[in-house]
């Protein structure tokens, strides 16, 4: 089915964005950098087909598809909210979850654009390998993100600030400005976002599709590490600098596009009221903390940690995640990946005994 068919708003049926770099073909073919080679392995042996490992027979809930807990939902506790019917908050809980995965969807098919122009752009032969790996796990996740869609029945196009970062980082004709906008910034950020629900709810399928898509961004988060942390020491100080005003406009950008202002508007909400009560609320005060999580560390190390930058961290309250450790997280989270296919062979094991 056409998933634009689902859109509560118009929306144009393709967006263009003009591109200008050279493809860059690496006559070398050397052995490459160990680290990196050692990633391309793993991003090989890690392929996974998203018919088989994902269990699509189960359904979402009508009433909170997700199966999220209340105190998650960024209009809890507003008096206009609470004095809807137990319908009318159903059917907002279900459009403000469809808006949530719409958004992961857009993002997958930008990282996917990104990562076929990083296998073109890139100088280095290590790189282009393990970027071609990436792009399958893109178009997989596109796969997920749009069948996973189909059962909320309503879906939604693209945010304003996601297009303008996507459309800056295309459109640039750097190879590092790719990985740096998409491997850090917006795979950094989507991997919080899609820890809170793979954490938080209770629907099978819905908290499956992103322990499993976590797995891959968490090799594509490193991905972009790796290959930034060798060039960025090799940069001028205005080179970096222009890099870290770049850096701080994304984090911004992207820690203000979760307002969902398309919801509140279409369903005929005071637009301007539920943005304020989002945006003063602790609940949101914290998610939007929690989205930095993966960031921080990984900008400390690549070494864009100038002034400009952890004075941006300590106005937005994330300086603090400086000293995580990425790569426990990243390891958690491929452990958890484990426990979800493990929890479903223990499923279909216990429902082909009772058959027999």
């Amino acid at each position: 089915m056409r998933l634009k068919d689902l859109y509560p708003i118009e929306a144009p049926d393709t967006w263009p964005v003009e591109e200008s770099y050279d493809a860059l073909f690496d006559w070398r073919f050397d052995d490459g950098r160990a680290s990196l080679m050692q990633l391309y392995d793993k991003g090989k042996r890690k392929q996974w087909d998203a018919n088989v490992r994902i269990d699509w027979d189960q359904e979402l809930d009508p009433e909170n598809p997700q199966q999220l807990p209340e105190d998650a939902f960024p209009l809890n506790g507003a008096s206009f909210y609470e004095k809807m019917s137990e319908k009318e908050k159903a059917e907002l809980r279900r459009y403000h979850q469809a808006w949530t995965v719409s958004q992961f969807l857009h993002g997958e098919q930008g990282a996917l654009f990104c990562a076929a122009k990083i296998v073109q752009q890139v100088p280095d032969l290590d790189s282009k390998l393990y970027a071609a790996t990436q792009v399958v796990d893109e178009a997989r996740h596109v796969e997920a993100y749009k069948r996973l869609l189909e059962k909320f029945g309503v879906a939604w196009p693209m945010t304003g600030p996601l297009s303008e970062l996507l459309a800056q980082v295309l459109r640039d004709s750097r190879w590092d400005m790719t990985y740096l906008g998409m491997q850090v910034v917006v795979e950094g950020l989507a991997l919080a976002a899609f820890t809170m629900i793979r954490d938080q709810a209770q629907n099978p399928l819905a908290a499956s599709v992103n322990a499993y898509v976590m797995e891959d961004e968490a090799r594509h988060v490193a991905f972009g590490r790796l290959a930034l942390r060798d060039y960025y020491p090799q940069l001028s100080e205005a080179e970096r600098a222009e890099r870290e005003e770049f850096l701080v406009e994304a984090c911004y950008l992207m820690r203000d596009r979760f307002e969902a202002r398309e919801v509140w508007r279409t369903l005929d909400l005071p637009e301007e009221e539920c943005v304020a009560y989002m945006n003063e609320s602790e609940q949101m005060q914290m998610f939007r903390t929690f989205l930095f999580t993966r960031i921080v560390p990984v900008v400390k190390d690549i070494g864009l940690w100038g002034e400009k930058v952890r004075a941006a961290y300590a106005d937005m309250g994330v300086l603090g995640f400086a000293d995580f450790d990425i790569d426990e997280l990243q390891a958690r989270d491929e452990e958890i990946a484990a426990e979800f296919d493990a929890r479903r062979r223990h499923i279909e094991d216990t429902a082909a005994l009772a058959g027999e």
